[in-house]
């Protein structure tokens, strides 16, 4: 049996990461997954040329350019920010509701 400097239990974001920086710095890493593939759930998948996440949709969120400069090394990414909104009434409130949202929806009612 091979002996390693790390076991690495999981595939996704931090196990991969931390076995890729491990590498790098010359240990020797082993990686299990109980999953057939690396990216735990945000893995994706090609379908007929289009990218579809099998484990639901992900959005990564960074303001740290040497992380944005590391994460777009293996993956390609867009620079989306996720900004939902609700009408109600007419109104447009922010998502997801809080007690500020619902004070604004219901004056007097909601303190």
């Amino acid at each position: 049996m091979s002996q390693y400097d790390y076991l690495v239990v999981g595939a996704g974001l931090s196990g991969a990461v931390f076995a890729n920086a491990a590498r790098r710095a010359g240990k020797s890493v082993l990686v299990i997954d109980r999953r057939d593939h690396i990216a735990g759930n945000v893995y994706t998948e090609d379908v007929e040329g289009i990218q579809v996440h099998r484990y639901g949709a992900h959005i990564f969120h960074t303001s740290m350019k040497d992380v944005w400069d590391y994460v777009n090394r293996f993956a390609e990414f867009n620079n989306y920010v996720n900004s939902p909104v609700a009408n109600f009434r007419g109104s447009m409130y922010n998502m997801p509701f809080n007690m500020n949202t619902f004070a604004k929806m219901w004056p007097g009612v909601v303190t």
